[in-house]
């Protein structure tokens, strides 16, 4: 199974996420109509809803609810790009211009609170306090999380248990929501609940330590994204942080100047410094090493192409170039 095959195994069900996201986008006010519908359609993965929907397949379940709430993590996904843009400044997500940039900042940011509100009228309406719960908790975590990358932008010393830690929060926690809420609506046992929030929790962190890797490593065309923008916005990422320590005095210099000034006008000599230090070949481990964890959550699910499609993710979350 590769990743095309889970996108036609649950197509009917993604069909329907699609459909109802755009019936809940709309509002009455035509920016939130315009803006909302550009970031939507801007060709994301739809990653977070899939591992939903796969979840609660995979403990066949036979309701409805997984369909709303798979719209409901994705309106707050996109909600965290919206405020990312803008905190980050970037001008291209996903091969095109961020909404910030062709909006304004302004917008951008009342655009990503009306998503965040949307998202959680709806995860009422489903009237499980448990999902709730689930929900609003992920929220506030990606939150702390988004301070906690703030407070570490061009701070040379993050630590790699600082760094994990930010992006368990930002970007792992939404896939442990999403993996956990399929079991949940699905009435399983806690044992089953916890190991798909495992399963979550790693797999975002795998996909997240290959996004570090992406950033020195693939084109803009593949990635949708410029080249070194992290280290443009002084973002000590995993391939930093291990070069930083690894490498020679001179280079340790260029990667912390780098690091504190931001920008990338000593971008070859820091790519120079990942390369000699292997910090690629290390990251993509430790990524590996959070995929197999994935994996090993899953060892208590009952066989079915859903729960093969689940084993998929967290191969795809290591083996991709976008």
């Amino acid at each position: 199974m590769d990743i095309v095959a889970i996108q036609t195994l649950i197509n009917q069900d993604m069909q329907a996420v699609d459909a109802l996201i755009q019936k809940r986008l709309h509002s009455d006010v035509a920016l939130v109509n315009q803006l909302g519908h550009y970031i939507i359609k801007s060709g994301g993965k739809r990653l977070r809803p899939m591992l939903l929907l796969l979840s609660a397949r995979a403990f066949a379940y036979q309701g409805m609810h997984h369909i709303h709430l798979a719209a409901v993590v994705e309106f707050i996904h996109t909600a965290t790009l919206l405020h990312d843009d803008v905190v980050d400044a970037s001008e291209l997500r996903r091969g095109q211009q961020t909404a910030n940039s062709v909006w304004g900042n302004e917008a951008s940011v009342l655009v990503g609170d009306f998503l965040y509100s949307r998202a959680f009228q709806m995860m009422v309406e489903v009237k499980n306090m448990r999902v709730m719960d689930i929900l609003s908790n992920a929220t506030n975590v990606i939150a702390e999380g988004e301070v906690l990358q703030l407070l570490n932008c061009h701070e040379p010393d993050t630590s790699e248990i600082d760094y994990l830690q930010v992006i368990r929060s930002k970007t792992a926690k939404l896939f442990e929501a999403a993996a956990q809420l399929g079991a949940v609506i699905s009435q399983q046992p806690s044992e089953h609940e916890k190991a798909l929030a495992v399963y979550g929790m790693h797999l975002g962190t795998a996909f997240q330590l290959i996004d570090d890797v992406l950033d020195y490593s693939a084109t803009t065309e593949e990635i949708g994204k410029n080249i070194g923008d992290d280290l443009a916005e002084g973002k000590p990422t995993l391939p930093l942080i291990y070069a930083l320590k690894h490498g020679s005095l001179v280079q340790q210099q260029i990667l912390r100047e780098a690091i504190i000034q931001g920008g990338k006008e000593n971008i070859t000599g820091v790519v120079a410094a990942i390369e000699s230090t292997n910090a690629i070949g290390y990251t993509t481990r430790v990524a590996q090493k959070e995929a197999d964890l994935a994996v090993e959550a899953l060892a208590g699910l009952s066989a079915s192409p859903y729960t093969d499609a689940l084993y998929t993710l967290a191969k795809f979350s290591i083996n991709r170039h976008f």
